[in-house]
């Protein structure tokens, strides 16, 4: 009786340490499969993270377009070049100002112009750049090109196809 008892004990223990062991692995496993989710959700933070910047960068620039594109009603790209270069004081530099082509893009229209600009220096050059990128209206550079006016080396001449962005109004 004492020896089954003793061996009834034993089981016991046995049994208690068995089933402590298997809690420990499974304890075990579940902490390991804890870390690494961890370390997968810290990686996707991360990449949320750049994410949220370059969003953040992007809506920055959609909106100061749309800012930009509500500043100024203007009629088309001849009247928009006008104002550029009427700020500017370099209005009598155009020599002239050729609508190209006009192309619809989803929700809104694009006009092209081909503007020489003659006899002008790098500074003025500079500042009708300038004037351009800062415009208060979707204007934009498509090509440019620049060379020595004949008459005057230093002074250059201004061959670029400008770009209006006329966003069109939803009915």
């Amino acid at each position: 009786m004492q020896n089954e008892k003793f061996k009834m004990k034993n089981l016991l223990l046995i049994g208690g340490i068995g089933v402590l062991i298997v809690l420990g692995i499974l304890s075990v496993n579940a902490l390991s499969s804890a870390k690494t989710e961890l370390a997968n959700l810290r990686v996707q933070q991360k990449e949320m993270s750049l994410l949220k910047e370059e969003f953040a960068l992007l809506k920055n620039r959609v909106d100061s377009l749309k800012d930009r594109r509500s500043l100024t009603k203007v009629g088309g790209i001849v009247q928009a070049v006008d104002e550029v270069f009427a700020t500017s004081g370099l209005k009598d530099k155009i020599k002239s100002v050729k609508p190209v082509g006009r192309r619809e893009i989803k929700d809104a229209l694009e006009e092209e112009a081909e503007v020489q600009i003659e006899k002008v220096n790098m500074n003025e050059m500079i500042n009708i750049f300038y004037k351009i990128e800062n415009a208060p209206m979707i204007l934009s550079i498509k090509k440019a090109a620049i060379k020595t006016s004949f008459e005057n080396p230093e002074l250059l001449n201004i061959t670029m196809t400008l770009s209006l962005v006329k966003i069109q109004d939803s009915k």
